[in-house]
C-alpha cells in the first residue's frame, strides 16, 4: 500500500505543481491587465513598463545560465567528494555554461552593432 500511495502522490505532485504555477501566472497577468484597463477607463495615465533591449535580454539570460551552471557544477563537485561518479553529472553543467557564455557574446555583439 505504501509504494502505491507514494507513486500516486508523485504523479499528482509532478503534474499538479506545474499546472498550479501556470494557472497562477495566468491569473496574475489577467489581474494586471484588468487593473490597467480599469485605470485607463477612469482616465488615469498608466506608465508602460519599458521594454528591455536585445542586449539587456541576452545579458540577463547569460547571467542566469552561467550562475545556474556554476551552481550545478559546484553541487555535483561536492557530491563527487563522496561518490566519484558524480563528476559525470557535473560535466553536464558545461552545456548551460556554454550557452550562457554565448549569450554574453551576443550581448556584446549587439551593443557593438548598436554603436556603429
Amino acid at each position: 500500500m505504501g509504494g502505491e500511495l507514494i507513486g500516486l502522490v508523485a504523479v499528482i505532485m509532478g503534474l499538479g505543481i506545474p499546472l498550479g504555477a501556470l494557472y497562477t501566472y495566468y491569473r496574475v497577468r489577467k489581474l494586471r491587465s484588468e487593473e490597467k484597463l480599469a485605470a485607463i477607463a477612469r482616465g488615469v495615465t498608466v506608465p508602460l513598463e519599458p521594454e528591455l533591449s536585445q542586449a539587456a535580454r541576452s545579458r540577463r539570460a547569460g547571467i542566469l545560465l552561467v550562475a545556474g551552471a556554476l551552481g550545478y557544477i559546484a553541487t555535483f563537485a561536492l557530491i563527487a567528494r563522496v561518490e566519484s561518479d558524480a563528476w559525470v553529472a557535473a560535466a553536464f553543467g558545461a552545456i548551460p555554461l556554454a550557452i550562457g557564455i554565448g549569450y554574453f557574446v551576443d550581448a556584446t555583439l549587439v551593443r557593438r552593432e548598436a554603436r556603429s
